[in-house]
């Protein structure tokens, strides 16, 4: 049998590659998706409008798809700092979920269930800024001392510590910061606590400045400073790393606390800038699908903007399409799944091309003695 994939002598690195191998992919998954669509009796093409005008057609819909995305790009750029430092973190939904407790408790300052004195308004965005960045590094931080100090199994640790964060806040929400009532959630948080909308008639609000200047600032970290150079070295060889006199555990730990503490910004974003108080299911798996935006941008910070507008378009467009056309949510749940399996799937072609049967080939084969 011949073979139809011929290795590549090298992969192909090019932006124009990578954009025409995603967007060949994502349409692949749209197809495939309308297809499922004929035996419910809904038309693809009437559904993907109603996705996309719902998602990019107006300032609202334009404003719903940047509060969805906002959380995503702080916790891919978490997972982005710690995976290039060679870790494999995914407690990022604990992380998310103890920097929307101490965001909550800082602003609700001055009453039973917050912070026992009143913040001055001058100090009060200091205070909270800084109290959910230090609750998500010490999160994480503790993992990652595991990991470098004593060579615990991170993923696994981590993992565990999300239930554990998730625990937490139940207690929090249905103890100590209980509102009066059946519900186990916080009071409403004050309406001079919450973060400020961007533009009037559209929710953004000023979380995505953080999120942006974020994107910034670890692009700048990775690509501009000798710590993000000795970050990717110790990830990708921990021996060179060393050998190069690199202090493997400093910059290990430095990158988890880094990540912590963005993906605390990220549950800050959500309970100050859209749910204003604190209950139980707050993440909905936030930290989760983060890490796979953080994969879809192939751990690039600049790529994770346009990957979390588009995964965040997906959400809203997919629940008014689902509306519109009544479709099961399973459909749009798949929707998505193939977006994510067909643009990593197509990652191959980077290191593999195509050979049609009958057709010569355009190189010759690797083999062991290549030099």
């Amino acid at each position: 049998m011949k073979k139809l994939l011929e290795k590549r002598l090298a992969p192909v690195d090019s932006s124009s590659a990578i954009l025409i191998t995603s967007l060949s992919a994502m349409l692949a998954a749209f197809v495939l998706a309308g297809l499922l669509f004929i035996p419910f009796g809904g038309n693809p093409l009437v559904a993907y409008g109603f996705l996309f005008s719902e998602a990019f057609g107006s300032l609202r819909g334009i404003g719903l798809t940047l509060v969805q995305a906002t959380p995503l790009m702080l916790i891919a750029l978490a997972t982005i700092v710690i995976w290039r430092a060679g870790l494999g973190y995914i407690g990022f939904e604990g992380c998310f979920l103890v920097g929307a407790a101490a965001a909550s408790w800082i602003a609700l300052s001055g009453t039973p269930q917050g912070f026992p004195w009143t913040l001055p308004d001058w100090f009060y965005w200091p205070a909270v800024l800084i109290a959910a960045f230090v609750s998500g590094a010490l999160w994480a931080g503790w993992v990652g001392a595991l990991r470098v100090r004593f060579g615990g199994n991170d993923v696994l640790i981590s993992l565990m510590a999300n239930y554990v964060a998730i625990f937490l806040v139940q207690y929090l929400v249905s103890g100590p910061m209980r509102a009066v009532g059946d519900l186990p959630q916080t009071p409403r948080l004050p309406h001079d606590s919450w973060l400020p909308y961007l533009v009037n008639g559209m929710r953004m609000h000023w979380g995505l400045v953080i999120a942006l200047f974020s994107t910034l600032f670890v692009w700048w970290l990775i690509r501009a400073t000798p710590a993000g150079y000795e970050i990717i070295v110790s990830g990708l060889n921990l021996k060179a790393a060393r050998y190069g006199g690199i202090n493997v555990a400093k910059r290990q730990m430095s990158a988890v606390l880094l990540g912590g503490g963005l993906a605390a910004l990220a549950g800050l974003c959500a309970v100050l800038g859209v749910q204003h108080r604190l209950m139980d299911g707050l993440s909905g798996g936030v930290g989760f699908i983060g890490v796979v935006v953080a994969l879809l941008a192939r751990l690039n910070p600049l790529l994770v903007i346009p990957t979390a507008i588009l995964y965040g378009g997906l959400e809203v467009g997919g629940n008014a399409m689902q509306r519109q056309t009544g479709l099961p949510t399973s459909v749009v749940l798949i929707l998505q799944s193939l977006v994510v399996l067909l643009i990593l799937a197509g990652d191959i072609l980077r290191y593999y091309r195509v050979r049609w049967p009958g057709t010569a080939r355009s190189t010759p084969p690797l083999s062991e003695d290549t030099p």
